[in-house]
């Protein structure tokens, strides 16, 4: 069964993300701060990150950075989750090695359709 970490500090984001993952077969974890989410990498070993931009787009960014840098986490692949006119934060998460980005508010279809994606590549 293929893992998808979700990281998200909004709890509606989180819990809806996490059911919908969930009821389509996936083994869901998820994660509410960087330092939580870095350690779930480890433990939980994720085939796919869900990375919620905002509020806070530079603190995603930041956790992003060190994902990458990291021999032994950097392969994961994390999607970004990104609301409308945060193209700044997008374009920069995008340099940074995150594989795509899900405009929000976004349909289920087409964020299971990036999830199925991604998880097919790797």
């Amino acid at each position: 069964m293929e893992k998808v970490l979700i990281v998200a500090d909004e709890a509606n984001i989180l819990f809806s993300v996490e059911f919908l993952l969930q009821q389509t077969g996936y083994q869901v974890d998820s994660a509410r701060t960087e330092a939580e989410a870095m350690a779930k990498l480890d433990r939980f070993a994720p085939d796919l990150v869900l990375l919620d931009v905002a509020p806070s787009g530079t603190r995603c960014l930041d956790f992003l950075q060190q994902v990458r840098r990291d021999p032994l986490r950097g392969a994961v692949a994390i999607i970004m989750l990104a609301p409308k006119g945060r193209e700044v934060e997008v374009n920069k998460g995008l340099a940074m090695g995150a594989r795509a980005a899900v405009a929000k508010p976004f349909s289920t279809s087409d964020l299971l359709a990036e999830v199925r994606r991604w998880l097919d590549e790797t």
